[in-house]
């Protein structure tokens, strides 16, 4: 039977978190772990929207089913738009759909080379050894990311937390960044549609754009058949969910929920902790639909 939302819940006021990371990707909990840790947190509506893999959402969905939280399987693609890495989040996807998997390879087959190359950088900035480093905190190699790297250097004592990694070695413009050509912004929009999906723009505010790039990405998004922006997550103060709020009511796009959460003790926001979307926004989860709302690989 498949799990519906609580009738007792205000769907505007829902808790919900629609953005998570396991151990597929680069979170260091299994599906089964963050399932049960956010229904432990109040976690009403629950996503896994690990990157660029649906590997893990069969195993979150059977959990999610035990314990009779309503799940929607999900996934957050990396793409280049402007020269800039991006992401968009896919809500209610198929994981089975040929497409859908088809493009999610393509993207992660570039990922290794990547990583070697920031490696290389990072010996020749006096960090050695990073790229084995990097591995054992990898449960997916076919994923090895720069959170990955990150932990590495914290792990190793080389910087005191993730925050350092980002601003000394890894982050935009930082020396062992290597700028990576993911997939198009229309690619990942027609991935999503294909396998039934609502396309959701993660966490715009991260993004280094002026206002005019960031308006010309928003429409550009919308007229791909993108329907949804993240306003309230773990990657924005709360001057930015006012401001992305008012960005998706002039837009006329859904706002979305999401903790963006990888670790405990890592992540800025825990699971279930968010306040919820801003008054006049109205909730992606209502485009989701109770439909998506299903065991998966089951």
């Amino acid at each position: 039977m498949t799990p519906s939302v609580p009738e007792s819940s205000d769907p505007w006021r829902l808790n919900a978190d629609l953005h998570s990371h396991s151990s597929w990707s680069d979170g260091v909990l299994s599906p089964a772990e963050l399932v049960r840790r956010a229904h432990g947190a109040g976690v009403e509506l629950f996503a896994l929207t690990d990157h660029d893999e649906v590997g893990g959402v069969p195993e979150a969905a059977a959990e999610a089913s035990r314990l009779g939280m309503p799940f929607v399987a999900g996934v957050e693609i990396s793409v280049t738009w402007a020269g800039k890495t991006l992401h968009v989040v896919g809500l209610g996807v198929d994981v089975d759909h040929a497409g859908l998997r088809a493009g999610l390879a393509s993207i992660r087959a570039g990922r290794d080379a990547r990583a070697r190359e920031m490696a290389q950088r990072l010996e020749r900035l006096g960090v050695p050894g990073a790229y084995e480093g990097a591995l054992t905190h990898v449960s997916n190699p076919a994923l090895l990311s720069r959170t990955h790297f990150a932990r590495h250097l914290v792990a190793s004592g080389v910087c005191a937390h993730m925050d350092e990694v980002f601003r000394r070695f890894l982050g935009e413009g930082a020396p062992a960044n290597v700028p990576h050509a993911w997939a198009r912004l229309s690619d990942a929009l027609g991935w999503i549609r294909d396998s039934g999906g609502v396309p959701v723009l993660a966490h715009p505010g991260r993004y280094r754009l002026d206002a005019l790039l960031r308006d010309t990405l928003i429409d550009e998004f919308r007229e791909g058949g993108g329907e949804a922006i993240e306003v309230v997550t773990g990657s924005h103060t709360r001057d930015q969910y006012r401001e992305y709020a008012r960005l998706a009511l002039r837009s006329g796009l859904l706002g979305s929920r999401g903790s963006d959460f990888h670790a405990p003790g890592e992540s800025r926001v825990d699971l279930g902790k968010l306040p919820p979307l801003p008054d006049g926004v109205e909730p992606v989860w209502t485009k989701v639909g109770i439909s998506s709302l299903h065991e998966v690989g089951a």
